[in-house]
């Protein structure tokens, strides 16, 4: 009898905890994939005996998803590094030769183009915090793979990977290879392109990886496409961080120079004024500000706000 008692005692113990739903992660569109390919650049080295380490980049593959339609293909300017031909390999393993349009350093992004059409993702706006986000990748050189997690923070900036950055972070592990894959979100939408993996001393995921938004891959890889360069927009400014006993009653970026006869001086700004908002990206240190005005193009107005003196101000800047 006191053997039965135990028994019937374990059960009820157990049974809430088997019972207990499991969450799972949103599915996982298998389509996505038909836009993603195995990026193989052929760097010089391998043609002429140099030394590889010298010459080539750090990881032998990478990855590039489908962007314009006519075959465009958006990556990482690290992927293809100094490589002037290139390869992608398809799902079903052949390799086709991709044409290198241009890249641009300061974000970091490539464009290329292949002799076929891919099937274009819709490009999402910026996503919520916490909402969940699927990496696809080349990683290690293995070919395609998926991995889940959440978006971790939005609009980073001052990472030390590009001068200019508009990152969205998250936990979704990545790992070498998987550098110019789609970050998409539940939907199956490209919310950016897999870019870096925060990390001290080894190439080995901690949860802390980075993609560029894709508004920013849109402005640069268009300009890439029908111009061969990125036009970028000329402020004028040059911008400092907050001084200590500044950032105890405000946050943005100090202006330290104005150049005469540029947007920025006939907008009115000011040395020592405090640059707090460009049109709707709050600004909270130096390194927002030439994220800020990347995203926008030239002629456009933008309204800025920022601090003199204590006191809030606007202003419409036509970069």
């Amino acid at each position: 009898m006191i053997g039965l008692t135990r028994v019937l005692l374990l059960c009820a113990l157990v049974y809430p905890v088997v019972a207990m739903p499991v969450a799972r992660a949103a599915p996982f569109d298998p389509d996505v994939l038909n836009s993603v390919v195995s990026l193989l650049p052929d760097w010089p080295s391998a043609r002429t005996g140099t030394d590889a380490r010298l010459a080539a980049p750090k990881d032998p593959e990478g990855t590039a998803v489908a962007i314009f339609p006519g075959g465009y293909l958006a990556t990482n300017a690290h992927v293809l590094g100094p490589a002037t031909q290139a390869n992608i390999r398809l799902n079903d393993g052949r390799l086709v030769p991709v044409e290198i349009i241009g890249t641009d350093g300061a974000t970091d992004l490539a464009l290329i183009k292949a002799p076929m059409e891919f099937p274009l993702l819709t490009l999402a706006p910026e996503p919520a915090l916490g909402s969940s986000v699927c990496a696809v990748g080349n990683q290690f050189g293995l070919g395609l793979s998926v991995t889940c997690g959440v978006v971790s923070a939005t609009r980073r900036t001052g990472t030390g990977f590009n001068p200019i950055e508009d990152f969205l972070q998250t936990d979704a592990v990545i790992n070498p290879g998987g550098s110019g894959g789609p970050l998409v979100d539940e939907h199956g939408r490209m919310v950016g392109l897999v870019a870096a993996i925060f990390t001290k001393e080894r190439d080995s995921n901690i949860g802390v990886n980075f993609a560029t938004s894709s508004a920013l891959v849109l402005r640069i890889l268009e300009d890439l496409r029908d111009y061969g360069k990125v036009v970028r927009v000329k402020s004028g400014l040059q911008v400092r961080a907050l001084t200590e006993e500044q950032r105890r009653s405000a946050s943005g970026a100090r202006i330290i120079k104005v150049t005469t006869n540029t947007a920025g001086d006939f907008a009115g700004l000011q040395a020592e004024d405090i640059l707090t908002r460009i049109g709707s990206r709050v600004i909270r240190k130096p390194s927002d500000v030439p994220s800020a005005f990347q995203l926008l193009r030239p002629g456009v107005a933008v309204s800025i706000r920022f601090l003199r003196a204590g006191q809030l101000m606007e202003t419409t800047l036509y970069p």
